[in-house]
């Protein structure tokens, strides 16, 4: 651990007490919280001036579906003026939203309607949660990992009537259904002299 990680780490953990776990790994600091004090950490981040966490680089998300609180979201910040990078998690389950962050970082607007268009995750307070990168009429949120590898329908342009048209995906779905064995399981290959052994 270098000198300013370790600095950064004292700081963030003297001055944040809404901080449930912290990680320090290749020199990247990572804290978590809950979601309920997301707002009084991300203030605390930005307008405390020993951390001045001024920017938000990012946020998205990870679909663990066998987990209890399901999705991971995941924040990055920067300090432009300490040359800090800081990465803060909290965890929630499909019915719980969390706060937004778009009266304290006005970017956390855009890539909160991406992260509910990709995994439907709400944030209480955005106004403006539309699909952003899937079309208006899609169903569903796509980098859930329950949802279907073909979609639930198909956009087409329909010659005859002018316009784009939906219908119903028509596809087998039977390619889904993997047994992970070799297709040669069992057999010897030639010049395998292995499996005589």
């Amino acid at each position: 651990m270098n000198d300013n990680n370790n600095k950064l780490t004292t700081s963030i953990l003297s001055i944040c007490k809404e901080i449930t776990n912290h990680e320090l790994f290749n020199n990247e600091l990572t804290i978590a919280t809950k979601p309920e004090d997301l707002l009084s950490l991300f203030k605390n981040l930005k307008e405390n001036i020993d951390l001045s966490f001024d920017m938000l680089i990012d946020i998205t998300a990870v679909d663990y579906p066998k987990r209890n609180k399901r999705f991971e979201i995941v924040y990055h910040l920067l300090s432009l003026n300490n040359k800090n990078r800081l990465r803060v998690k909290t965890f929630v389950n499909e019915n719980t939203s969390v706060p937004s962050l778009t009266e304290i970082y006005k970017s956390a607007g855009w890539y909160e309607r991406e992260t509910w268009d990709m995994y439907g995750i709400l944030f209480e307070g955005n106004y403006d949660l539309r699909r952003i990168l899937t079309d208006y009429g899609f169903e569903g949120h796509p980098l859930r990992k329950d949802f279907p590898l073909t979609g639930f329908v198909e956009l087409r342009y329909d010659e005859e009537k002018k316009k784009v048209s939906y219908s119903k995906v028509k596809l087998t779905q039977d390619y889904r259904d993997f047994d992970f064995l070799s297709p040669w399981e069992g057999s010897i290959l030639p010049g395998d002299e292995k499996a005589n052994n």
